[in-house]
């Protein structure tokens, strides 16, 4: 029995509970777009085992952009592993508020810590062509991710990386560091959607204990790593700005603006050297 694109639609439409993600499947498959869904719904499609097996993943809770292995992040696609944390738009907050710091200037060298995809770093150094950048991570798989990335959006030249955990062993001084670390708290990744706690490494979620472990190591050497008018900025987690503060205080660092996501929640915080 032949099967007709427009019906193919509206049926995985309503298995997926999501036209959108019905539409990427399509297009992943049989390399059709929308405007031929609409031009075209009488169009014969042939039986896809391939789309069947990947309907299935997706029912079972795998993340679409995990079955594709790419994700999007401000307008750039990037490559994911199981060693990377799927870049969320919370994230952009922070690259956006990075290239707002420097009002076009471009800082001559940044430090991204726990870079799995190395989305951060990246999308900088697209915008700051004069800028070179280190990028490190404690996963081998996460660099090899990384690397490829870079080589894809053509700044490999000007990033390196390093498989280190967070601070230690670098040498010299930034002009900028930022970071994503882990922030959820152990208690809490049971309670995560299935699609992040299942398929999300456990290193890129668990911030220990009470969620802020690896903040503890990350600024206990901030001030060997950031230049004395240096920038830092970091994601944190609902609810540890005053965490975040507490621990900024113990290390003589402190915090000088926080930005919200878009639920109003305090997402990023930037921190500085002393009285910088």
């Amino acid at each position: 029995m032949p099967i007709l694109l427009g019906e193919f639609y509206a049926g995985l439409t309503k298995k997926l509970g999501s036209a959108l993600e019905a539409r990427r499947l399509i297009k992943r498959h049989f390399d059709i777009d929308w405007a031929e869904i609409v031009s075209n719904p009488g169009k014969i499609l042939s039986a896809s085992t391939a789309l069947e097996t990947d309907l299935q993943r997706r029912l079972n809770g795998e993340p679409l952009s995990r079955i594709e292995g790419v994700k999007e992040f401000r307008g750039l696609e990037f490559a994911l592993g199981p060693d990377t944390l799927d870049p969320r738009p919370e994230t952009e907050i922070l690259v956006d508020w990075a290239l707002e710091l420097f009002h076009g200037k471009h800082p001559g060298r940044i430090l991204d810590l726990g870079t799995g995809t190395g989305c951060i770093p990246i999308c900088l150094l697209t915008e700051w062509k004069d800028t070179r950048g280190l990028a490190t991570d404690i996963a081998p798989g996460a660099l090899d991710i990384a690397r490829r990335n870079a080589e894809t959006h053509k700044v490999a030249d000007r990033l390196e990386f390093s498989q280190t955990d967070w601070g230690q062993g670098i040498e010299g001084r930034f002009d900028l560091i930022v970071s994503n670390p882990p922030y959820i708290p152990e208690s809490d990744i049971g309670i995560l959607q299935k699609e992040v706690r299942n398929h999300d490494p456990i290193l890129a979620l668990s911030g220990g204990f009470d969620g802020i472990e690896a903040y503890e190591k990350i600024f206990s050497s901030l001030s060997r790593l950031l230049k004395p008018a240096g920038k830092a900025l970091f994601e944190i987690g609902a609810g540890q700005e005053a965490d975040i503060e507490r621990l900024a205080g113990k290390y003589r660092i402190r915090i000088k603006g926080v930005r919200p996501d878009y639920a109003g929640i305090t997402r990023v915080v930037e921190i500085s050297n002393g009285d910088n």
